[in-house]
């Protein structure tokens, strides 16, 4: 059963798989507080159009109540869900990295330059290290096997080793260029 859906709706399902239902708003403000570490945080015009997309193929259903409306994931929808996550390839990441690009070409600025927008770098990761420290402290005490978040903490201890490798390569590449 093909649901033919962009990977931010999977992404959005994903989101909504925790137990809760979510208004559009909260559900962009926890995609903003999990998926920019990893992924593209969708906008918030593109999160309601998904939610309406997934609600027309009855994957998630709208409850109005007190003015707000809530989203939560259908059975089907935890069921389209779980089959592409088994049945469709991951994929291959790709290093979309505007520091990277900018010192492929680096031999066109001063060294003093690409030292700067490395430094420049480190301090991001270390803002970067720090935003994710905050989730994964959130995640304790329910991040156990079996427990719900789980697999969210696994992701969270993933992107601080990403970021602190990164950080560890910019600053080897600091001490090569200077």
């Amino acid at each position: 059963m093909s649901q033919d859906l962009p990977i931010t709706s999977y992404a959005l399902l994903g989101l909504l798989t925790f137990g809760d239902e979510l208004t559009g708003y909260e559900l962009k403000q926890r995609a903003d507080s999990t998926l920019r570490f990893y992924w593209v945080s969708p906008a918030m015009s593109q999160v309601y159009s998904e939610l309406t997309r997934l609600s027309s193929r009855g994957l998630v259903t709208a409850h109005e109540a007190d003015g707000r409306t809530t989203y939560a994931i259908t059975d089907a929808g935890r069921a389209a869900l779980t089959t592409w996550l088994e049945e469709t390839p991951a994929g291959f990441s790709v290093l979309k990295h505007p520091v990277a690009l900018r010192l492929l070409i680096g031999h066109l600025v001063s060294v003093e330059t690409n030292v700067k927008m490395l430094r420049d770098h480190v301090v991001a990761l270390d803002d970067q290290l720090a935003a994710l420290q905050e989730v994964r402290e959130a995640l304790r005490g329910a991040d156990a096997p079996g427990e719900a978040f789980h697999h969210p903490a696994l992701v969270a201890d993933w992107g601080l080793a990403h970021y602190g490798n990164e950080r560890d390569t910019i600053l080897d590449l600091i001490r090569r260029l200077e």
